[in-house]
């Protein structure tokens, strides 16, 4: 079974919304944003990331703002397996 949010931004992952392994086939983890073809799209930092996904988690119909989503997001992120296994590696 498919995850349906990706490890890397946390975003919902739709039917289509997956990225490739190296071998073409449909990454369980990763969204197509940030995932093709076995590499990440960007080499950034989880802080760069996150203020890169501001824009797309900010929803003034549910009152959340830019500072809000990044909370969030520095609640969330560290816990996603691009950024926890990175996180854990760290801490050795």
């Amino acid at each position: 079974m498919l995850n349906n949010i990706c490890q890397s931004c946390g975003m919902i992952m739709e039917k289509n919304g997956h990225g490739t392994n190296s071998d073409g086939s449909i990454s369980e983890d990763y969204c197509k944003y940030c995932f093709n073809y076995g590499k990440f799209g960007k080499d950034e930092t989880m802080e760069e990331m996150i203020e890169s996904c501001i824009p797309f988690w900010v929803d003034k119909e549910k009152g959340i703002d830019e500072e809000t989503a990044r909370k969030n997001m520095l609640n969330i992120f560290p816990n996603l397996k691009r950024w926890k296994n990175l996180n854990s590696a760290v801490k050795e």
